[in-house]
């Protein structure tokens, strides 16, 4: 196989904090939350949680309405972030549409908005009458990057690759490794996802979701603290631009960080509960992949959820995996979970730390588990310079997700 060296030349960011890197960043820095009370939740029969993460109005106008008729939120969101990322690394309209640059971004599942559209008028008529055109292309597992693809002209190679929680993750992840190969010179990559209160549903269901917060959302969630009861539901986009080394040095791009390591692996012992040791193996095989010991991780981004098993699973990984004890810290505290776009944005946040040599610490862990006291938590706004930087993101069903980053030379 071709291997090249593959870098990240351009960000983009849709999140509860607003339109683009810069909101997410300096929100993050001054130790804001995106979390706010969501009344339609309330509305919902048997629904505890009362919180969540919603995107602040965006000027979707940008986006031509012969594109939008068939976008749902999330292809919004990942059209708007796509375009500040290829803005960042001043792709040409040659560059973007000539064939080598392809696409590989997903979300958890389709459109559940336009899929509660379809479903209103079908079952309670038994009729199709009310149903557009344009709302299949919604609805389909695939629609947000059939929709970037063709709102940026895109002809190479695209992929959508679906894994709830590890989905952002894992196509930076399989972006880098069709561009290390030779298959593509760029690859847009990332996830979005939008929310709607049958998301925050399936999480309460399973007993995985926070049920505070109601006096004041900015408490919730809390990632490793004793008192964590679970997970906040947030929406948003995240999409970078990668490319071969070679390529962004004969463009004179800016590098702002290259992806060295990368493992996803599956834990087939339980669909729900993570296995310490499965985590443990994919950030091996990360640092493995990256050929790097564990002593050079200068800092860890958690995918720490806020949930007891998964935040308690993943310290005890790491602590395993890294026991040189890097700081780790989790952005759940301030961004809540933003499922399929979770580990775009935090990789994106990481990238960032990386640039100002700064570890945002843990929102709202004041109290830590002492299940969760075998990791080096970062509990401050912390200086340090990273130059290598890990980055997890773990998926119902046993979707586990490892990038190690570095800092560009």
């Amino acid at each position: 196989m071709h291997l090249q060296r593959v870098v990240i030349t351009g960000m983009g960011a849709v999140s509860p904090f607003g339109y683009g890197v810069t909101a997410l960043w300096n929100a993050l820095e001054n130790g804001q939350s995106g979390i706010s009370i969501l009344d339609d939740l309330a509305e919902i029969k048997g629904l505890r949680p009362r919180v969540g993460g919603k995107v602040p109005a965006c000027d979707i106008k940008v986006i031509h309405r012969k594109f939008r008729r068939t976008m749902s939120a999330l292809s919004i969101f990942g059209c708007l972030a796509g375009l500040e990322a290829l803005k960042q690394a001043g792709l040409t309209e040659e560059q973007l549409t000539g064939g080598r640059t392809g696409l590989c971004v997903g979300s958890t599942i389709g459109s559940v908005q336009a899929m509660e559209n379809f479903f209103s008028g079908y079952l309670n008529a038994r009729s199709i009458e009310s149903v557009h055109t344009t709302e299949f292309f919604k609805i389909m597992n695939h629609s947000c990057a059939s929709n970037m693809a063709h709102f940026f002209g895109i002809s190479g190679r695209v992929q959508s690759t679906s894994a709830a929680c590890s989905t952002g993750c894992q196509n930076i992840g399989l972006a880098a490794e069709i561009i290390a190969s030779g298959k593509q010179d760029m690859m847009l990559c990332g996830g979005s996802e939008e929310l709607h209160p049958l998301t925050v549903g399936t999480f309460d269901i399973l007993e995985a979701a926070s049920t505070s917060g109601i006096e004041d959302p900015t408490t919730t969630p809390r990632p490793f603290d004793i008192t964590r009861d679970g997970i906040v539901c947030s929406e948003g986009a995240g999409i970078l631009l990668l490319e071969s080394y070679e390529s962004a040095i004969k463009r004179n791009a800016v590098i702002l960080a290259e992806v060295v390591g990368f493992s996803s692996i599956c834990d087939s012992s339980n669909m729900a509960n993570p296995s310490p040791d499965a985590i443990t193996k994919c950030i091996e095989m990360a640092l493995q992949d990256s050929n790097i010991s564990h002593e050079s991780i200068d800092y860890i981004n958690a995918h720490a959820t806020g949930t007891q098993q998964g935040d308690s699973a993943e310290c005890i990984a790491i602590s395993k995996a890294l026991p040189s004890a890097p700081p780790i810290s989790s952005l759940k505290g301030h961004l809540g979970h933003t499922m399929a776009a979770s580990g775009a944005l935090e990789t994106i946040a990481t990238i960032c730390m990386m640039k100002n040599n700064i570890i945002i610490p843990t929102r709202n862990l004041f109290n830590t588990s002492d299940d969760c006291k075998c990791a080096n938590h970062n509990l401050r706004l912390q200086q340090r310079k990273i130059t290598y930087a890990l980055k997890n993101n773990f998926a119902l069903g046993g979707i586990n997700t490892s990038l190690v980053l570095r800092r560009p030379e």
